[in-house]
């Protein structure tokens, strides 16, 4: 493992010489464009490991993304590689359906603290949720970035993220009311502690996150990559790819329905994947919303 090899997947070509703000903006956003928040292994009948050495090599060498415990996993590697001061932090993510953050700590985030600043980088969350800029761990502060205005909340030691977001135009109106689509204007994310953690505490969420027929992940194929303007998403057969701000406090989401024979060739040509086993895609209704 090395971080030539890193930054070459990446693209990242600017300094590494400080560990400042604007720098860690720079890798960090390298990132999301290039590696994508993705599941797909699960349906291509390979396991997901969280040893390091097996996510480097999925991500890196094999040019695959992952979920936030392999993102952000060797995002964590490569900062403190770099000399930044970081930790690891688990947050429980809120389910719009049930109206409640889940009972399971199963998302993996890191935490920088510089010049005595604690910011939270997370590259692992994927759509219109994933963060655009490493966000300034302060209570009650907007953070406008280009996918929206995020914020946290702190209360009794835990800190909730949230999400304001422009109105969306969908032109294709038969997807107006797919399930995929994000109704409310402000959408909590999820809640997490500053009690620090280590890959270990997410060695059973790892397992049951790809197993359980209850598990998001097993009901939906997702493969997302943020743009330089939006996000593009697969999920299942349905492919989003969304502007941000395309018009005044509007964004632009454009819908279309993929045959079978066109999914391989679309996370070629979109996600810069290629596969090596055969994808089997899945698209359960249920509380995963762009």
């Amino acid at each position: 493992m090395n971080l030539e090899e890193y930054f070459a997947r990446t693209g990242y070509k600017g300094s590494t010489e400080k560990q400042d703000l604007e720098t860690l903006t720079d890798i960090f956003q390298h990132h999301i464009r290039a590696v994508p928040f993705e599941n797909l292994s699960i349906h291509c009948g390979e396991k997901i490991t969280l040893e390091l050495e097996h996510v480097y090599n999925k991500i890196v060498r094999r040019k695959r993304g992952g979920w936030c415990m392999e993102n952000n996993q060797l995002l964590g590697w490569v900062l403190k590689s770099l000399g930044y001061e970081t930790s690891f932090l688990g947050a429980y993510v809120f389910n719009p359906q049930q109206n409640a953050y889940a009972t399971l700590m199963t998302h993996l985030v890191v935490k920088v603290i510089i010049d005595g600043k604690a910011y939270i980088v997370d590259g692992g969350f994927g759509v219109s949720y994933q963060m655009w800029q490493p966000m300034e761990l302060v209570s009650g502060k907007d953070q406008p970035q280009a996918p929206g205005v995020f914020r946290f909340t702190e209360k009794n030691g835990v800190w909730y993220l949230e999400k304001m977001r422009r109105k969306q135009y969908i032109p294709n109106q038969s997807f107006s009311n797919s399930d995929l689509l994000e109704k409310k204007e402000c959408r909590k994310v999820y809640m997490f502690s500053l009690e620090p953690r280590t890959v270990e505490d997410f060695r059973f969420q790892c397992t049951y996150l790809q197993t359980s027929p209850d598990s998001l992940f097993t009901k939906k194929s997702i493969c997302t990559l943020q743009t330089t303007n939006g996000f593009r998403a697969l999920i299942g057969w349905t492919l989003t790819e969304t502007t941000y701000n395309y018009k005044e406090n509007m964004d632009l989401v454009e819908f279309v329905t993929l045959e079978d024979e066109e999914v391989e060739k679309t996370l070629k040509e979109k996600f810069n994947i290629n596969l090596e086993r055969k994808l089997v895609p899945v698209n359960v209704k249920g509380s995963y919303t762009i």
